[in-house]
């Protein structure tokens, strides 16, 4: 070894961090980009991301915020005016009356939801997730050393979970029921009739708390979007959180808000004072815009995505060993694909899995999605329907194609 050589101890990273695993739509959104690196005509179907530009009106909104000067930090929670029109919009919207003392404005709903994680679980509570979920919820839930149980919803009831179901699987240990209606990656809905049962299950069990992700309220294809904190009994057990990464098609702004009893609130505005203070001032006034805006942009944009809904269920009918509910919110399908378990491939390799079928896609069709398994759901495989009729369609026939050949 040379003179001037350095000898560096063992890099060890924390516990936390190893336990937790990336997001797997985040991981094959990479693998894609860099098979497209290298050439590959790659349809990425991997990802939760509207395929609109964000609406005209809230750019102008934000250009404006520039020229004025509004370039500095603002309170934690969020500027007062936006938290009072999100009070505004969730009485408009969803019968439920906020003051702005129950709004924390975050850098997305991903924080927002961390943040509700985070101030509520202490190491070993139970946190029951209904499945499939969203991927990030269960590493959350390691983040804050809560354990997760997963309460699987059966296919045949739209992966939906009942409220005997949910009886069921409370426990003394039970703190926190987590689930998003419309559903990512399912597109189900839960009706106000089913979310009225899970309020009285909810009642009945003081400790509990919920966390409702309602993300995708905008994009719901069934006429009516209930939330849980409509129901007097359990309001001040239930977070909601939503944003307008989704609805107002601005996922690069990252901004979310969630909603909640005054204590619970203050605990995420002290926990995110600490983490990463209050979100850009820039995107917050166009926040601001998107909601006194209303909603009409949002529902151009939810009549595409029934209309790809519709293409995409009529392409999969032809696709031998699809089982796939009808979504009724939210931009993808996400069928139940065991039938191809055990099968072959061209080259000799078994098919043991979805993330097998996943990768097997990714390299002969081309098509990117992401396997169900890191939804809760290792029988199943998520394709976002959020691209254009021409991409859907390719990227259908090519999967179908490439079904075909595996023995």
């Amino acid at each position: 070894m040379s003179a001037d050589a350095t000898t560096f101890a063992p890099l060890v990273l924390s516990d936390r961090i190893n336990a937790m695993q990336e997001s797997q739509t985040i991981a094959m959104a990479k693998k894609a980009r860099a098979l497209a690196a290298e050439g590959v005509d790659v349809i990425s179907l991997s990802f939760g991301e509207p395929d609109f530009q964000t609406p005209q009106y809230i750019k102008d909104a934000a250009k404006k915020a520039l020229d004025e000067g509004y370039t500095f930090y603002t309170p934690v929670p969020g500027i007062p005016e936006l938290r009072q029109a999100i009070c505004d919009k969730l009485q408009r919207d969803n019968q439920l009356s906020y003051k702005p003392e129950n709004i924390v404005v975050s850098t997305g709903a991903k924080q927002a939801l961390a943040n509700a994680v985070l101030a509520l679980i202490n190491p070993g509570d139970e946190v029951l997730v209904l499945a499939p979920y969203w991927v990030s919820y269960e590493e959350m839930v390691k983040l804050a050393e809560g354990t997760t149980v997963q309460l699987m919803g059966r296919l045949e009831n739209d992966f939906k979970v009942t409220a005997e179901e949910l009886e069921a699987a409370i426990t003394p240990r039970t703190r926190l029921i987590m689930y998003s209606s419309p559903c990512n990656p399912t597109g189900s809905v839960f009706s106000r009739a089913e979310l009225a049962a899970f309020a009285e299950v909810v009642a009945r069990h003081p400790q509990v708390h919920v966390l409702a992700d309602e993300i995708y309220e905008y994009i719901n294809f069934t006429g009516e979007h209930a939330s849980l904190a409509q129901f007097e009994a359990v309001k001040d057990r239930v977070i909601t959180v939503n944003g307008f990464s989704k609805g107002y098609a601005m996922t690069g702004w990252r901004i979310g808000y969630l909603a909640a009893r005054k204590e619970i609130a203050a605990a995420c505005e002290k926990l995110q004072s600490q983490i990463t203070s209050a979100t850009c001032s820039i995107t917050q006034r166009a926040a601001l815009a998107a909601l006194q805006g209303g909603r009409s942009s949002a529902d151009e944009m939810v009549a595409a995505y029934r209309r790809r809904r519709d293409l995409v269920l009529e392409l999969v009918q032809d696709i031998p060993g699809f089982r796939t509910p009808t979504p009724s919110g939210a931009f993808y399908i996400f069928p139940d694909v065991s039938g191809y378990f055990g099968k072959t491939t061209p080259t000799g390799e078994t098919i043991s899995s979805a993330a097998d079928l996943a990768m097997f896609m990714l390299n002969d069709a081309h098509v990117a999605a992401v396997d169900g398994g890191a939804f809760g759901a290792p029988n199943c495989m998520r394709f976002s329907t959020a691209a254009a009729d021409e991409k859907l369609r390719e990227a259908f026939i090519r999967i179908k194609n490439s079904l075909a050949k595996l023995q």
